[in-house]
């Protein structure tokens, strides 16, 4: 069987059902596996000395261990059964793409502030941020949603299908890995300062090229030259190496002001401002921005598709 279909359709499939039926609560997720994997290895590691040298450990044999399951798995299933292998590996691309959930997440956010007020709109965006809600106006509560929303369109959609690209089922969800152990211990805490500090770098080093293809494409869908301005001129300025790049795109193209000061797991953070535009962000701008979410998808899943194809 050509290696295109081999690869083309578990990426169709699960760009389609992520792209219907988003994050499916309930049902079991492999992310929820890994966290606590993490979990567990954090709760009798991250003590005593040398904790940066055990979360390097950690974090080196849970991706080690993730990549040889998955690669493991998919030789065997390819070797025994092709149809096996169709079903395995489309769950697990489904599994990994969060377009449609992170759309999902924003609107009710965007929602819960219009319908049911202020409060419900901090108690819903605190399911998806981490900074510190309680204290946040309306426009904050907005420009929180999509800053979110910028940067996890890197995180959660084009990187894994970057991986993908690059080394399939295996480096999609070795990349889920990664990125879930920085989200879990990738803080600058007294308890996970040293400990969260190899994965936090090894997070900022496999997401350089995604969030920067992800910028691109985001310009690319909206043909916007402010977008392109605002990038060479915002992009570099974040404390993150990556996410200041869609940012900077996003609040380019809605001409709006990001950045600024928040507070994380009770530690003030100082963050540039991208942009000087103060206007108020309208509710109905959030149909602009899911739009954006799913051009800048498919148009990987596309690109993808006809390199594959050419080669």
């Amino acid at each position: 069987m050509e290696t295109y279909i081999i690869i083309i359709i578990p990426l169709l499939a699960g760009y389609l059902l992520d792209l219907i039926f988003g994050d499916t609560e309930g049902l079991p997720h492999p992310v929820r596996f890994f966290g606590s994997l993490i979990s567990f290895a954090e709760k009798h590691l991250n003590k005593g000395e040398f904790r940066f040298v055990k979360g390097m450990i950690m974090t080196l044999i849970l991706c080690a261990g993730t990549f040889l399951f998955f690669y493991s798995a998919i030789h065997f299933m390819l070797s025994h059964s092709v149809p096996v292998y169709f079903l395995f590996a489309t769950a697990f691309v489904y599994y990994a793409l969060a377009n449609k959930g992170l759309i999902t997440e924003g609107k009710q956010v965007f929602d819960a502030l219009k319908y049911k007020g202020l409060e419900a709109g901090r108690t819903r965006l605190s399911r998806i941020v981490g900074r510190d809600t309680s204290a946040l106006d309306a426009q904050q509560i907005r420009v929180a949603v999509l800053e979110t929303m910028s940067e996890n369109l890197s995180d959660g959609v084009i990187a894994p299908l970057f991986f993908y690209f690059v080394a399939g089922v295996p480096g999609m969800l070795t990349y889920k890995m990664i990125n879930t152990m920085d989200s879990m211990v990738g803080y600058r805490s007294e308890r996970y300062e040293y400990f969260g500090k190899f994965a936090a770098h090894l997070d900022d080093v496999v997401n350089f090229i995604p969030a920067r293809i992800t910028t691109v494409l985001m310009l690319l869908v909206t043909l916007s030259v402010r977008g392109w301005q605002f990038v060479i001129q915002y992009g570099h300025q974040h404390k993150s190496p990556n996410a200041g790049y869609p940012e900077a795109a996003l609040a380019g193209i809605l001409d709006v002001q990001f950045g600024g000061p928040n507070i994380y797991h009770g530690v003030l953070i100082e963050k540039p401002f991208i942009g000087s535009n103060k206007r108020e962000i309208k509710h109905e701008e959030f149909t602009t921005v899911s739009s954006i979410n799913h051009g800048v998808c498919l148009l990987m899943v596309l690109f993808m598709m006809i390199y594959f194809f050419l080669v």
